[in-house]
C-alpha cells in the first residue's frame, strides 16, 4: 500500500501540537527520528509527522525552543558540504572536494583499494586526497562544535564512507552513537550547498505521512487553518 503525505506548512508548530493532543491522544514523540507517531485508542499507528529540526520538543510535545542549532553534513565520494543553522537562519556553510573517483570506472578510490590495492601512482594520489578529505571535514566539524552548542547533527552519508569519517587521524568530534545524530530523510542528489540548502528548506515544514484508509482521520490536521 502506497504511503500518502501532506505538507503541514500552514500550521504553526504550537497549533500542530495542540491538534495532535486533541485528536490523537494516544501519540508518541520519537526523538531520534524527530517524529510524532499518531495512534488510535488501541495504540495502533495511524501515521506520523516529521517535524522541523529547528524546533526542540519535550515528550509531552511542549516546545523547548524554535531556535535549535543544527549542524547539517552531506558527504559522498569526493564531495561534501556542511551547513550550520540557528533556527531558520544559515550562519555558516562550506564545501569540500577531493580527487577520489577513478574517472573511467566511476567508483571511488576506497572501493578500488579493496579490489586492486594501491601500487599505482594515480591510486596513491587518490588515497592521499581521500585521507585529507576526511581530515579537513573533521577539523571543520571540531571547530563548529567548539564554537556552537549543537542541538542536532543531521547527516547524509553513504554507509561506505562512515568508517573513514571515524577512522580519520583527525578524530571525528562526535561518536557513532551520539544521541544528537539524525539521518536526513530526504534525497540529496549531490553533496553541494545548493542541494543541501534545498533539502533543509524542505525539512523546515512539518510533513504528515499516512496510509489511504486513514485519510479521513487526518483531516483535522490537513484542513486546519
Amino acid at each position: 500500500m502506497s504511503q500518502l503525505s501532506a505538507n503541514l506548512y500552514h500550521l504553526p508548530i504550537r497549533q500542530l501540537c495542540k491538534l495532535v493532543k486533541q485528536h490523537f491522544p494516544a501519540h508518541d514523540y520519537h526523538f531520534k527520528k524527530h517524529t510524532i507517531v499518531l495512534k488510535d485508542a488501541d495504540q495502533n499507528p495511524l501515521g506520523n509527522i516529521r517535524l522541523p529540526l529547528h524546533f526542540s520538543l519535550n515528550g509531552d510535545l511542549s516546545i523547548i525552543t524554535d531556535q535549535a542549532q543544527v549542524l547539517y553534513i552531506s558527504m559522498e565520494s569526493g564531495y561534501a558540504t556542511i551547513s550550520m543553522m540557528q533556527g531558520g537562519e544559515n550562519v555558516y556553510h562550506t564545501t569540500f572536494g577531493a580527487y577520489m573517483t577513478r574517472k573511467k570506472q566511476g567508483f571511488s578510490q576506497i572501493k578500488y583499494l579493496k579490489k586492486k590495492g594501491k601500487s599505482r601512482a594515480g591510486s596513491r594520489v587518490r588515497l592521499a586526497e581521500t585521507i585529507e578529505f576526511f581530515e579537513k571535514i573533521n577539523l571543520t566539524l571540531t571547530e563548529l562544535l567548539d564554537t556552537y552548542t549543537i542541538d542536532r547533527l543531521a547527516l547524509n552519508c553513504n554507509t561506505t564512507l562512515i568508517p573513514y569519517l571515524y577512522q580519520s587521524k583527525v578524530k571525528c568530534p562526535f561518536e557513532k552513537n551520539d544521541l544528537r545524530l539524525y539521518k536526513i530523510p530526504v534525497h540529496i542528489p549531490q553533496s553541494n550547498f545548493t542541494h543541501l540548502e534545498a533539502a533543509i528548506k524542505k525539512l523546515k515544514a512539518p510533513t504528515l505521512f499516512y496510509e489511504e484508509p486513514n485519510k479521513r482521520l487526518m483531516e483535522p490536521l490537513i484542513a486546519a487553518e
